[in-house]
């Protein structure tokens, strides 16, 4: 009796439905708009940054934040996606990093080091020296 349970509830177990094949959340259109959105805002942001607009870049950044999250949470994020999160956060940082936040500004150029540390590409490889850089420049402010 106790087998012909145990044999039931694995045959049972064997007729459930497979499980519906995940969607790739890059291509569905909301993914697409949302990069381009981020990457609007990084240049508007590097934009109010370089002309002195401290505020309106900084408003920007924190705008930016949740659609960053949002692009990165899928399991692939695209280049594209990667990209401008990369550059959210290096804005970030050099924003930090002249407000003399050195170690939080730190903490967002490791990040990218990070992102950019198997580089591929020129582009990303560029990218890694440009993390190498800022943190080095925020390792030389800290032992100040």
């Amino acid at each position: 009796m106790r087998l012909l349970a145990i044999v039931a509830a694995a045959l049972l177990t064997a007729c459930e439905p497979a499980p519906a094949p995940q969607r790739d959340a890059t291509q569905e259109a909301w993914y697409s708009e949302t990069v381009q959105q981020l990457a609007g805002m990084n240049r508007e942001a590097e934009s109010f940054f370089d002309s002195g607009k401290s505020d309106q870049a900084a408003a920007l950044i924190e705008k930016g934040q949740p659609l960053m999250s949002r692009l990165l949470s899928v399991p692939r994020p695209t280049l594209e996606a990667t990209e401008a999160a990369s550059d959210l956060d290096d804005l970030y940082g050099r924003m930090l990093l002249a407000n003399r936040h050195y170690g939080w500004a730190r903490l967002l150029f490791q990040k990218n080091l990070a992102r950019w540390r198997q580089p591929q590409t020129p582009e990303a490889a560029r990218r890694l020296q440009r993390a190498q850089s800022a943190i080095a420049e925020c390792d030389r402010h800290l032992v100040e």
